[in-house]
């Protein structure tokens, strides 16, 4: 049986992988079996998350016992055929061909397209020149703004006189310094990486980072700069505004000029808002040939970013504007193909040193740096990567830090001793509890009630983020869908059937993009009784201003499902006060510890843990990888 056959038979490809195979094969009846398999694969692979396929390594795709090729001979077979490209060099653009072999994978052009692209976009950006500042001129503020730094950095370098021999002060491990770090980089650099878990201070930097550049422009007798917050979803954008006004308000107590705090943003948006949709069209209305009017773009949430959408933004960013990319390496990457943050920072190295220009320039800001601290770039990658202590946020009510570092860290044996030992405030561990809507029916049932008893659009959004339950699969008895069939049955009976779907209180997900209605997927909405009506209802959807949601009328609505259940991948990005992460009775290969990570630190308060010791094992046990030539494309010499 040849490999399409058997991979027909066995089930495991989409409609759409088949037909690509299957046109090549009516193109050029003489296509060999295993060039047209690969083309399916290639293309299934991109629905996993894949940029390409590995011939060399197939059954990280499929587990399934398949009569896999003999790999060397495959991959002969794909560079003889004339429906693959091989482009002799990473940077020039493929011949036309429906599929691409280079850096050991298997593309469908297009996708190879975009990595080419995007590594070619952020190289640009990184090694554009900008406005540099004078350190001596900012001092001052810098020191306002990151109390202790200059003044510990001075009082050393008053008696050591080599910057390469100074020693560094006791707590220049501290978050703080690294924070400061993270600013004086971005003042030189114009693409920037700051990572970290929950509550490092991402935020806090960037907010400071940005009363700098307004301080700068000031002195330089320029215009406040021109700067955009942006977020993959809306309720990710949201969070990072909020953050960054709270960050902001606190500035003046420092003795920072509020003149330079009201020059920053208050409100984020989303990538697609921020780019501009164009109704019916992938396109964007900001690009290449009309980039967006901004001097710094701050992008969080940028592990969640997949690879089309991130080279579409990088392309639409001007040389000479700076980027900042915020993110968690150690969350979930995207749901869509690419692991773009994780291929960017494998190529920026781990952010622990700093070049010698860079120290030299900056030693009136940062102070003395340990020669250990100081190194010459690792790869051509024109960026820098700043990575900030872990220091997780949470309410006293949530002791999460050990809990997630054992789970980042994939050590089983000490993330169940501590959900066992209920030592962690805030942490609850269900053991071999699989059905949520029975242990823990009654506040569920509570919390679904309070949605539908809000007296406004507004309070039943704002709800919407106090509490979720989250599950690692889609499919099955503990899966979003099966759970949410449950979960409407149990609150509208019959009438959450048929026309009657959109019953008052449902939450909404929406599950593909319309830039019509400028709905996303990931937003979600809640279903409301329309006023004067006790029949109709209206979907309700975040709108630019939190006050002012956006009323739908249900039929109207992109394609969308239940909110009630959701997988951790699509609660990627969001918070909740509580919430309870339900495990599959028996392993899956998307569980891992990345899977796990992200799943209880969308936690603010409280979090609850259901699943079998066995499963939990085997999730930490396994990474959440892609393959991608993104980061071999970013480290080649300059």
């Amino acid at each position: 049986m040849s490999l399409l056959a058997a991979l027909s038979k066995a089930g495991v490809l989409r409609a759409l992988d088949h037909a690509l195979a299957q046109s090549l094969r009516r193109l050029d009846p003489d296509t060999p079996d295993a060039v047209l398999a690969a083309a399916a694969l290639a293309s299934l692979a991109v629905a996993h998350g894949h940029a390409g396929f590995d011939p060399a390594r197939p059954a990280r795709l499929l587990e399934e016992p398949l009569p896999w090729p003999d790999a060397q001979a495959w991959i002969a077979q794909l560079q003889a055929s004339p429906w693959v490209a091989q482009p002799h060099d990473d940077a020039a653009e493929a011949a036309q061909a429906p599929l691409a072999w280079e850096h050991g994978l298997l593309y469908l052009r297009r996708y190879r397209e975009y990595e080419r692209r995007l590594a070619l976009g952020l190289q640009r950006i990184g090694q554009a020149p900008l406005e540099r500042a004078d350190p001596a001129a900012l001092a001052p503020l810098f020191a306002q703004l990151f109390p202790g730094t200059v003044e510990a950095a001075a009082g050393v370098a008053s008696v050591q006189g080599d910057l390469f021999a100074r020693s560094v002060p006791a707590d220049a491990s501290a978050a703080g310094d690294q924070q400061a770090r993270a600013a004086a980089l971005a003042l030189r650099h114009a693409l920037l990486l700051v990572t970290g878990g929950p509550g490092t201070g991402k935020t806090t930097t960037i907010a400071r980072l940005l009363v700098l550049l307004a301080a700068q422009a000031r002195a330089d007798g320029r215009a406040p700069p021109r700067v955009a917050l942006a977020a993959p979803t809306g309720r990710a954008a949201e969070r990072m505004a909020e953050s960054l006004r709270n960050a902001v308000q606190k500035l003046p107590q420092q003795g920072v000029d509020p003149a330079l705090c009201a020059q920053l943003p208050t409100t984020g948006t989303t990538l697609h808002r921020l780019l501009g949709v164009v109704p019916d069209s992938p396109r964007f209305r900001h690009h290449a040939d009309n980039p967006l009017p901004y001097d710094t773009l701050v992008v969080d949430e940028a592990s969640m970013i997949d690879l089309p959408l991130m080279a579409k933004l990088v392309e639409a960013v001007a040389s000479g504007t700076r980027l900042v990319l915020l993110g968690d390496p150690d969350q979930l990457p995207s749901v869509e193909a690419g692991d773009v943050l994780g291929a960017i920072l494998r190529a920026a190295g781990d952010g622990t040193c700093i070049a010698p220009d860079d120290a030299q320039a900056l030693q009136g800001l940062l102070g003395s740096l340990p020669a250990a601290a100081i190194a010459a770039p690792a790869s051509g990658f024109a960026g820098t990567r700043v990575q900030l202590q872990r220091g997780y946020r949470q309410s006293e009510a949530l002791r999460l830090a050990p809990l997630a570092a054992a789970m980042r860290e994939g050590d089983a044996a000490r993330a169940l001793s501590l959900l066992r030992d209920a030592q962690l405030p805030g942490v609850h561990f269900h053991e071999n509890e699989d059905d949520p809507l029975q242990a823990w029916r009654e506040p569920l049932q509570r919390y679904w009630e309070a949605l539908a008893s809000a007296q406004t659009p507004a309070q039943a959004l704002a709800l919407a983020g106090r509490l979720r339950l989250l599950t690692a699969v889609r499919e099955g008895p503990q899966g979003a869908r099966g759970l949410n069939a449950r979960i409407e049955e149990l609150l509208a009976g019959g009438a959450a059937r048929g026309a009657a779907a959109h019953f008052h209180g449902r939450l909404l997900l929406v599950t593909e993009n319309s830039y019509r209605h400028r709905l996303f997927n990931g937003d979600v909405g809640i279903c409301l009784r329309s006023e004067g009506s006790t029949h109709g209802t209206t979907a309700w959807f975040p709108g630019d201003d939190p006050d002012d949601p956006r009323p739908f009328h249900p039929a109207a609505l992109p394609a969308h499902e239940s909110a009630f259940a959701m997988t951790v991948h699509k609660a990627q990005g969001s918070e909740f006060d509580e919430v309870w992460l339900q495990l599959p009775r028996r392993d899956n290969r998307v569980l891992s510890r990345e899977l796990l990570y992200t799943g209880i630190t969308r936690a603010r308060h409280a979090v609850h843990v259901a699943g079998d010791a066995a499963v939990i094992e085997a999730a930490l046990s396994r990474h959440a990888s892609r393959w991608s030539g993104l980061a071999q494309r970013l480290g080649r010499s300059r």
